[in-house]
């Protein structure tokens, strides 16, 4: 037993049969990273109510990002005025997220995942996030040629940065998608589902259909794709316990899909 209060040092009592603590076991043992509760199975990590609260919250920008991108296709040249509404929603969500799981005494840390202790560790999930990266690309793309997806630039079209400006507001918007769509689909979804159905691979799989459908705008197939796309992140978080190699990853994939797309409608089509 180890105790501890205001005025007295840490007492260490030896259990029976066993050899008293070291002052170096203590010394590692204060240096291991807390658990992340929060996604092993176990409770919801929110109230039912709120749950359909988020879940109204994103089919109702869903629905809106849905009417505004048919109209972005039929300009010839579209306009991202919505840039900075995306990026305001993409903080709404992760704020409605934080209250509700508060409200249940979770911190932020514990749906996240430990805090990095060492330079070693945020390079290994920086390096873990690359591979993962990689092997997700070669099964999006046997995805997509099982969908007969084959190029469809122009579907997404409207979507492409254009000038450095834009470009800017992309590259600001990915990495906030990497940090709130990782912590509302994967820290709270997901967590969500496992604990109401008592099993990480369901609740991963619904987890993950809802995050195809919130990106229905781009069409069904590629709905399809970006669900299948959450399923790999959920399997990720799962293995690691943490979302700061999906959310490394989600924010490296959203700003070079946003840099090549724009390339490829500038070579494509012209200037826009």
């Amino acid at each position: 037993m180890i105790s501890r209060n205001n005025s007295e040092p840490l007492a260490v009592e030896p259990v029976m049969g066993t050899s008293p603590p070291t002052a170096e076991t203590i010394s590692v043992s204060a240096r291991l990273p807390v658990v992340n509760s929060a996604l092993a199975v176990g409770k919801p990590v929110a109230s039912a109510i709120h749950t359909i609260g988020l879940l109204a919250f994103l089919a109702g920008g869903a629905y809106f990002s849905f009417l505004r991108a048919n109209v972005q296709r039929a300009q010839v040249a579209p306009n991202h005025h919505l840039y900075l509404p995306s990026l305001a929603l993409e903080w709404a969500w992760f704020g409605y997220v934080l209250w509700g799981v508060r409200k249940r005494g979770i911190s932020l840390r514990e749906l996240i995942g430990p805090r990095w202790s060492s330079a070693k560790q945020v390079f290994t999930d920086i390096g873990i996030a690359v591979a993962f990266q990689i092997s997700a690309l070669f099964v999006l793309a046997a995805v997509g040629y099982l969908l007969h997806t084959g190029s469809s630039v122009e579907s997404i079209r409207f979507l492409a940065p254009v000038g450095s400006i834009e470009l800017a507001m992309w590259v600001l918007i990915s990495v906030s998608a990497g940090i709130c769509e990782e912590t509302v689909f994967r820290g709270y979804f997901q967590r969500q589902f496992i604990g109401w159905t008592g099993n990480a691979v369901v609740g991963m799989l619904i987890s993950a259909m809802v995050f195809g459908a919130c990106h229905i705008y781009q069409g069904g197939k590629h709905a399809i794709i970006i669900g299948v796309y959450g399923a790999l992140f959920g399997a990720l978080s799962l293995y690691r316990r943490s979302l700061k190699p999906g959310m490394i990853a989600h924010a490296l994939q959203d700003t070079c899909s946003g840099v090549l797309l724009s390339m490829m409608i500038k070579y494509k089509f012209g200037a826009m």
